[in-house]
């Protein structure tokens, strides 16, 4: 048997990788991304307000002073490698191509999802901290939705990109709200058909059990984010790619995914954490 992989095979199997990839990616549109950054840290940069002030005939303007903060995103190195024998051949069987890939795919995925909460978790400080008892109920309820919006609105945070990252629990505890999930109350159904919705100016992401650590919780109480997506960034050095190299001490390939990546909490001034007891 041939040894050596063909270039298109390889390039086909990157591409696929890349495409499912695509497809699974929950939180990368729900921050501010960076791309194609060079080095191990990545500055975000804030800026802060400025107040406009009166002019007076032939006086000299008055700076407003505003305030340039930068905030280190630190990069790190993934990899999601796997041996396997299925590239013995130089034509290789599209089905185990594409559980492979599909396997390496959501395993990076899920990782640059992680990297996002972790941000979160890390952030240190929030605008505010919607408890578990608020709209009547430990368990997650519109009240809850409404508390953070509240909270939001206060500080003028853009409506426009508004996100609410929750447990998958979460959601189902929603649907038990019937100004949710009755038509009398509201006329988007999506979120009644369990798919992801806007609702109160959010878009709802909602994070299930996961090997890599998924949303804290303690006791059952699961901490969720309600945010402006620029509050958070991601920073991307090397952007999901595959390698494919043959192991002559394994008598296999070794096919790995790759990700250099990073992510920090860039304005808790528009970060609310929400908590809700679910079980």
């Amino acid at each position: 048997m041939s040894k050596n992989l063909s270039a298109a095979a390889q390039q086909e199997f990157d591409s696929l990788v890349h495409h499912l990839y695509q497809g699974m990616g929950r939180l990368r549109d729900c921050c501010q991304l960076r791309s194609g950054v060079t080095g191990d840290i990545y500055k975000f940069r804030t800026m802060g307000k400025g107040v406009a002030n009166q002019k007076p005939t032939q006086a000299d303007v008055t700076p407003m002073d505003i305030d340039h903060t930068l905030v280190n995103c630190i990069l790190e190195n993934w990899v999601a490698p796997e041996y396997t024998d299925i590239f013995d051949q130089a034509e290789v069987n599209f089905d185990e191509k594409s559980q492979l890939a599909k396997t390496i795919s959501k395993a990076l995925g899920r990782r640059e999802d992680q990297l996002l909460i972790d941000a979160l978790d890390g952030a240190g400080s929030y605008l505010a901290t919607v408890g578990t008892a608020t709209g009547g109920s430990n368990r997650m309820n519109i009240g809850k939705i409404r508390a953070a919006g509240e909270e939001l609105d206060q500080q003028e945070v853009d409506e426009d990109g508004r996100i609410m990252i929750l447990s998958a629990r979460s959601k189902w505890s929603m649907l038990e709200d019937p100004e949710l999930s009755s038509s009398d109350y509201n006329t988007v159904k999506a979120l009644a058909n369990g798919e992801i919705n806007t609702y109160a100016g959010f878009t709802f992401k909602f994070i299930g059990t996961r090997s890599e650590g998924g949303l804290t919780s303690a006791s059952n109480v699961f901490d969720g984010y309600a945010y402006h997506k620029d509050a958070l960034g991601l920073a991307i050095g090397i952007d999901q790619k595959t390698e494919v190299n043959y192991v002559p001490e394994k008598t296999s390939w070794l096919c790995n995914g790759l990700l250099k990546a990073g992510a920090v909490a860039i304005d808790t001034t528009g970060l609310v954490k929400v908590q809700a007891t679910e079980t």
